[in-house]
């Protein structure tokens, strides 16, 4: 009985949280009508592709194949920042000896407590001298260089044996190479957590492309998907249609890589 409870329970968290994804996948296949009937339908009385054509069917002003390859290269092109930046610094700072270095983790950790959107005045201003404004570098660099990188991949860091790195500098490797041929290999399911973590987040973000991105050609599909709620009616079938196909692409990419993500995570609480 005990273990007809637990299953029980399980589904029903899991239709739960699946609840939000069936309703948006169904919705995005009624009419416009339909989609937005009071009260509601559960199933489409006619499944229609409407939405879908509309999606797929590039405009000047809602390019949205364009703003899912902008979106992919941003994510892509953040998520491999982030692992380049925050490898080399967290691991320095789980290994290696220099003057202030407890002072330098600390202030690091302390700005995860700062709101991100204080951020966005000064980043602004750093995009614009650089001449990045409206182009997809504008959304890859300025949230690369986060601290939650160094902080995961540090404490994954001090997990790892010592034994390994010492043997290696006894035979000769100097601190690149133990990085690079040992730390990192062995480092592979959080650097692969880390690097799927920086993709989700830039993929979901909305408010700075809002900021830094102004032609439609240029959008990511967070503020484009924007566009297509018009100013007096709203096209909920087309909305969710544009959902499914953002959405998508994180289902599968979390499908894939779920054992990587539960072992880096898991691994980086051991110690530290």
């Amino acid at each position: 009985m005990k273990r007809a409870w637990v299953w029980v329970a399980l589904i029903a968290l899991s239709v739960i949280y699946l609840a939000p994804i069936l309703w948006m996948l169904v919705t995005a296949f009624k009419t416009e009508e339909e989609s937005a009937a009071s009260p509601p339908t559960l199933l489409p009385s006619q499944w229609s592709t409407e939405a879908l054509d509309t999606i797929f069917s590039s405009s000047a002003q809602t390019p949205v194949p364009r703003w899912f390859v902008n979106s992919l290269v941003a994510a892509l092109g953040t998520g491999l920042v982030v692992v380049l930046t925050a490898a080399p610094a967290a691991y320095a700072l789980a290994r290696m000896e220099f003057p202030g270095k407890r002072l330098v983790f600390g202030l690091i950790v302390a700005t995860l407590f700062v709101p991100p959107i204080i951020f966005l005045a000064p980043n602004y201003e750093i995009v614009e001298a650089l001449g990045w404004l409206d182009s997809l570098p504008a959304v890859i660099f300025p949230v690369s260089a986060g601290a939650f990188g160094v902080f995961f991949l540090r404490q994954f860091f001090v997990g790892l044996p010592k034994e390994l790195e010492e043997a290696a500098l006894l035979d000769g490797a100097n601190r690149l190479q133990v990085f690079l041929r040992i730390v990192v290999p062995l480092s592979r399911p959080a650097l692969a957590t880390l690097f799927l973590l920086s993709v989700l987040t830039n993929w979901n973000d909305f408010l700075w492309p809002l900021y830094v991105l102004f032609n439609p050609e240029n959008l990511t599909l967070g503020p484009g998907l924007g566009l297509l709620q018009g100013a007096n009616q709203t096209n909920y079938a087309l909305l969710m249609a544009g959902g499914l196909v953002a959405s998508v692409p994180v289902l599968i990419l979390f499908a894939v890589a779920q054992r990587y993500i539960i072992e880096g995570v898991s691994r980086s609480g051991l110690k530290g």
